[in-house]
């Protein structure tokens, strides 16, 4: 009974198949979905807007030096009973007047100027804000495109555990028939049949999900494979540890970024001193008045002179604004401190993550060859029948850990290196 029993599973294991489902699915390189990604992250295109509307504010600033602020009026009144217009002379029911004023500030206490200084440094800061959001971006998306490669590989991986349960399988059929093993050999291995089956289904669906995820991250709505990759340059980085640190720190989009906060917190502080100051404005008034529909020309006039005011009092609206200016300078001054030390511990931590991964994956590729080669052995000894399948099951085993280990490994490799880039604001190596 037990032989029939083993005979009919084996024969039913053998029949089963792993149905995948089929998608229509595109192939993009990592510099393909690099390109997508930045033209379809919120973040990033929030930043690249954040340049075009800082060097707005640095013109504003500029062009007060020399453009003074213009305003046009066109009116037209009517009225019910006769009123006397200005621009005839006479009474009338109707008036058009027209109007244009100019004011130049010529004198603001040196505000314009700590102004444009404000908004030099907000430009700095909105470029560096962009390269780390570009970088951020990368670095999601590459995120994205190795969880794919990952598993994609790890599928791999569990075909071949499903295709070596079969042929263990069918060497297990033979020595129960020829009475070589017993029954629950047979049992045995039909388990694991079944548990690479289902661990293929999983894995497959797996690759599936990550396939759609990166197809959102580039922007387009069906499956997205990546395409494969070249391996990392052997060897070292070509920068050390140290190099690393003090490049983030002089050029790294972070830091700068917090810098340039830092200083325009710090000029707008000085701009809010020139309140106390008194404050020259040159002006211009041209008037029209008249009983045409359009531009009235019964009566023009040019009104022009200097304007000085100086602030003595008002209920202390100026003293409170020095005093939030002063407040978002010592925060921004203590926030560009923290980025510094955090930048520091940041590049190391990145650097140490990056040789560790490395170091791994080398091993992880040393463990996978002394796995494969345990599992030959031991296929070899159970169809001699020199060893248990608990030993074949075993090595089976820390041969898919070993081939697992290696693509995590290796998929560690590039995160770590990408999250170094983006600390330091460009690619370590060409491509």
């Amino acid at each position: 009974m037990m032989l029939a029993l083993a005979a009919a599973l084996l024969v039913g294991a053998g029949g089963a198949t792993v149905q995948g489902t089929p998608d229509s699915v595109m192939t993009v390189t990592l510099e393909e979905a690099l390109e997508r990604a930045a033209g379809v992250d919120p973040n990033y295109v929030a930043a690249m807007r954040g340049i075009v509307d800082a060097k707005w504010q640095q013109r504003a600033a500029y062009a007060v030096f020399l453009i003074p602020a213009t305003t046009l009026q066109l009116s037209r009144t009517h009225s019910n009973v006769d009123f006397f217009n200005i621009g005839t002379g006479g009474l009338t029911n109707k008036i058009t007047q027209a109007s244009a004023d100019f004011r130049l500030n010529v004198f603001s206490g040196l505000s314009k100027v700590f102004d444009v200084g404000a908004t030099g440094a907000g430009v700095a800061g909105a470029e560096a804000n962009e390269i780390e959001a570009k970088f951020q971006t990368a670095l999601l998306t590459e995120s994205d495109y190795y969880d794919v490669l990952a598993q994609r590989e790890l599928s791999r991986v569990a075909r071949e555990r499903v295709r070596r349960a079969e042929e263990q399988l069918d060497v297990a059929r033979a020595r129960v028939m020829s009475g070589a093993a017993v029954q629950t050999d047979s049992l045995q291995l039909l388990l694991e049949l079944t548990r690479a089956q289902v661990d293929l289904l999983q894995q497959e669906a797996r690759l599936r999900v990550a396939r759609i995820q990166l197809g959102r991250r580039i922007g387009v709505t069906v499956p997205v494979d990546a395409a494969p990759l070249a391996a990392l340059p052997a060897g070292p980085l070509p920068i050390t540890e140290q190099q690393a640190v003090m490049e983030a720190l002089d050029e790294g989009p972070r830091f700068l970024g917090a810098q340039a906060d830092a200083r325009a917190a710090e000029r707008a502080y000085k701009s809010e001193w020139g309140g106390y100051l008194p404050r020259v404005d040159l002006f211009a008034t041209w008037q029209a008045f008249g009983d045409e529909v359009l531009l009235p020309d019964d009566t023009r006039r040019w009104l022009y002179g200097v304007q000085v005011s100086f602030p003595l009092w008002n209920n202390a609206q100026r003293e409170i604004q020095l005093s939030l200016a002063k407040s978002r300078r010592e925060v921004a001054r203590a926030l560009r401190d923290d980025t510094e030390r955090a930048v520091r511990r940041d590049v190391i931590e990145a650097y140490e993550v990056f040789t560790t991964a490395r170091a791994s994956a080398r091993l992880a590729q040393t463990a996978v060859v002394v796995a494969g080669e345990n599992l030959r052995v031991q296929e070899q000894r159970y169809r001699a029948g020199a060893t248990t399948i608990l030993d074949l099951l075993s090595s089976q085993v820390s041969m898919v850990e070993a081939e697992a280990g290696l693509v995590q490994a290796r998929q560690a490799e590039r995160l770590a290196l990408a999250g170094l880039e983006a600390l330091l604001g460009r690619r370590i190596y060409a491509k």
